[in-house]
């Protein structure tokens, strides 16, 4: 089975295209800057080089169908015809409370999702773009919706619920409802494979971390609690969101900058994180290059950063009742060492020891960090979010 996955932002299309009988990606890119001046597509030629290619596209559909020619193209496709395709698996942001599980897509799927957009008005609308595409496109070839948010649909309610008004959750579905859930399950999963122990009797915790990260509990294969929440922003300090602070804040730097709530959106979506606290950048590379070079706001997010994983992974040691394995993922967490080394520094009180000699400079490999008598087994597993979303598409569509 060839399955083509799809993952639509808002000026974006990222894919993959894989063969599960063999498991090989035949063709993964993306396409940037979609309605804007300098559309790219960028994307991995059959011979491994890096090709850019550039054509302006005003809109998904035009985007996707410019992908599929590219997939059929005589120098950089990897398929005949369009029919190859058996199925396509799309990344979906938020499911609410509407789906625990993947889905096949149909006008109930996606009834339910539009209901969902209002709880992820920049994620959802353009989620479903990909889907009208391929349903115009390749009207006849079946789709699955794979949910960031379905993973932790099996959270407690002591955990997902807010210290709101219990009307506010009964009108408005306001709780957590935590995001990277796929990523969460893949990494987790995989991490128990390669250490061949059963995934169900298990204490896990995975750090997701990259410009915008999260860390997740999970306990006999299943998420008990997660840092994000009703939206992306709670949590830990990422590249531009601020994470964790306190509500009252909110109506008093209203008040003080006379903020309107998209500004204040903006604020602690765009604005905040290290970017806001370092002005130096979103990016932990070069965050981490000014801290080599003294600069004391650098150091000061550097800090904040690395302090509110620790404070997650030891808080979520507590809900889990122990710890057997520790997994780091994400754009930092499979390759920032430095990072790992702060957040597990003097932890060994409750198990964690690294080994700072398998750490240092390992980078997006899959690899156990932790030292032979640590009793948490600290890893490093690169996320694969794509393979998910295609193995959950055959599982459903084989069934």
């Amino acid at each position: 089975m060839k399955i083509l996955v799809l993952n639509c932002g808002s000026s974006s299309i990222k894919y993959k295209l894989f063969d599960m009988a063999s498991g090989d990606v035949m063709a993964q890119g993306g396409i940037e800057r979609i309605g804007l001046q300098g559309t790219l597509l960028k994307l991995t030629a059959p011979d491994g080089n890096k090709v850019v290619l550039e054509k302006d596209i005003a809109g998904h559909e035009q985007g996707i169908a410019f992908i599929l020619q590219i997939l059929t193209d005589a120098k950089y496709g990897c398929i005949n015809d369009y029919d190859e395709i058996d199925a396509v698996g799309h990344r979906l942001v938020h499911g609410g409370e509407k789906f625990a599980s993947s889905v096949r897509i149909d006008d109930e799927v996606i009834a339910k999702v539009v209901e969902c957009s209002e709880l992820a008005p920049l994620h959802n609308p353009a989620n479903l773009e990909g889907i009208y595409a391929i349903q115009k496109i390749l009207s006849a070839t079946p789709q699955v919706a794979v949910f960031d948010t379905a993973f932790h649909q099996t959270m407690p309610d002591y955990a997902y619920m807010y210290g709101l008004p219990y009307e506010i959750y009964t009108k408005y579905g306001v709780r957590r409802y935590g995001f990277h859930g796929t990523s969460h399950r893949y990494v987790s999963q995989r991490a128990c494979k390669l250490l061949d122990v059963d995934y169900e009797k298990q204490r896990i915790i995975t750090a997701h971390v990259g410009n915008g990260g999260s860390v997740t509990a999970i306990k006999n294969g299943k998420s008990v609690d997660t840092s994000m929440g009703l939206t992306p922003v709670e949590g830990l300090l990422m590249g531009t969101r601020c994470g964790d602070m306190d509500p009252g804040a909110v109506a008093f730097i209203m008040n003080k900058e006379a903020l309107n709530t998209d500004q204040w959106s903006d604020l602690i979506n765009k604005r905040s994180g290290v970017l806001g606290v370092s002005d130096v950048s979103s990016d932990m590379r070069e965050l981490e290059s000014a801290v080599k070079e003294g600069n004391p706001r650098a150091i000061l997010a550097m800090k904040m950063y690395n302090y509110r994983i620790r404070k997650y992974i030891g808080a979520y040691a507590a809900a889990l009742g122990g710890l057997d394995i520790l997994v780091f993922t994400g754009g930092v967490g499979e390759n920032q060492c430095s990072m790992r080394s702060e957040v597990c520094r003097n932890m060994e009180y409750m198990g964690i020891r690294l080994d700072e000699s398998k750490n240092d400079g390992m980078r997006g490999q899959e690899m156990v960090i932790s030292a032979p008598d640590s009793r948490v087994t600290v890893m490093v597993v690169p996320t694969d979010e794509e393979y998910m979303i295609a193995s959950d598409t055959e599982a459903i569509l084989t069934k």
